[in-house]
């Protein structure tokens, strides 16, 4: 391994076609033509003729070719990248799955081999890969997002660079066959690439990246101020209120749409600088069904994604569970989804809310709820107005 790891820098934008690939292509000449050891590791121009004219005379790393079902599939060739040992790699789609065979399940995890033995990597991505954004942009756009990345791969980059485009420039560029063959593009202005989709991925994008550059910034250290007495000497600094660390605690269950409220949940902690808590409660002595194991693999995967923690709790009485685990791990919140959505824990047996319990046994603690964008009408209007007179 190289004494130094490299340096991740990664293009990214709100949709398909906006020039993340032209863009990484172009700035990797300019470092060519500044004498710098530049290599291709994997490109994917999708077919577009500008975006493979951008490539120009860089050497490209040979793709490999893996056996899936009889099926060949060509990918990066990690171990010919690693030998070449160049001084900067371009890495197209950072949220792409290998196929089976591989190394890595997934091209992140490859790049993070890369970036171990030293060398540089340019990259691509769009905003909704991210796996915390993944809900919402479902939400947006109607569209299931199938590949995902850590958001702390993302966060760990050296540099993010914004590729932006208006929407209405990416529809034109979509329309005059730049961005999909002629036979798909009816379709795609259909569903993905309507005006509003793109605007609400747009805005996604924008506040991501402004939300970066806040987090660098705080985490650069201020160049401290020394007071000094009517002598010179430095006087020692005034004291000021000890910092609080906040720590997030979210309730979860084994229910798909309890994805919705971790994701959620994560933003919030990233906001606060806080730490991120999963609680599954479940009862004891009931042996898991095969669905059930398959759910909490499937929980422990995104908890794990997120850099978060997953605590599994056995216990009748979920309250009392929830607000053990918020005293033990000093919670200064608490999540929880909307209560329609949490079936046999949004009312408890003795009648109160589980909304109620958590108020009245975590004060001092901020308990909020997480709303649930599929439910609708009646039944969480009814739910909420019950919350509110536990409340009171």
């Amino acid at each position: 391994m190289a004494d130094e790891r490299g340096h991740l820098k990664v293009f990214i934008g709100m949709a398909p076609g906006v020039g993340k690939t032209y863009r990484m292509l172009q700035e990797g000449r300019a470092e060519a033509e500044r004498v710098r050891d530049v290599v291709i590791g994997y490109l994917e121009p999708h077919g577009r003729a500008e975006t493979l004219a951008q490539a120009g005379s860089l050497e490209v790393v040979p793709r490999r070719t893996l056996l899936y079902r009889g099926t060949p599939l060509q990918e990066m060739d990690l171990p010919a990248v690693l030998a070449r040992r160049p001084e900067l790699c371009l890495i197209d789609e950072l949220a792409h799955t290998n196929a089976p065979g591989a190394e890595h399940e997934k091209r992140y995890e490859d790049v993070r081999d890369v970036l171990d033995a030293g060398i540089n990597i340019y990259s691509t991505v769009n905003v909704q890969h991210l796996e915390s954004l993944k809900d919402q942009v479902g939400q947006l756009t109607g569209a299931r997002v199938r590949e995902t990345i850590p958001d702390a791969v993302l966060s760990s980059a050296d540099e993010l660079v914004l590729v932006d485009l208006t929407p209405q420039a990416l529809i034109a560029r979509l329309r005059a066959g730049k961005v999909y063959a002629p036979e798909r593009v009816l379709a795609a202005l259909n569903n993905f690439f309507k005006i509003e989709n793109l605007e609400a991925l747009r805005e996604t994008a924008l506040r991501l990246l402004a939300e970066d550059v806040e987090v660098k910034r705080l985490e650069r250290e201020p160049t401290p101020i020394v007071r000094r007495d009517e002598h010179g000497r430095a006087a020692p600094p005034e004291p000021g209120p000890a910092p609080i660390a906040e720590r997030l605690l979210v309730l979860a269950t084994l229910a798909p749409r309890s994805e919705h409220v971790i994701r959620r949940a994560w933003r919030s902690a990233q906001r606060l600088d806080a730490e991120l808590d999963v609680l599954l409660v479940r009862p004891p002595g009931r042996p898991p069904t095969a669905e059930d194991r398959t759910r909490l693999e499937e929980l422990r995967r995104l908890v794990a994604m997120l850099g978060a923690r997953l605590h599994v709790e056995e216990a009748e009485d979920v309250a009392e569970a929830a607000i053990a685990t918020a005293r033990s791990l000093r919670s200064t919140y608490v999540l929880m989804g909307t209560p329609a959505a949490r079936r046999g824990i949004g009312r408890l047996a003795d009648g109160r809310s589980l909304l109620a319990r958590l108020l009245e046994g975590l004060p001092g603690v901020d308990v909020r709820i997480i709303a649930d964008p599929a439910l609708r009408g009646s039944a969480a209007t009814l739910e909420e107005r019950s919350s509110e007179s536990d409340r009171t």
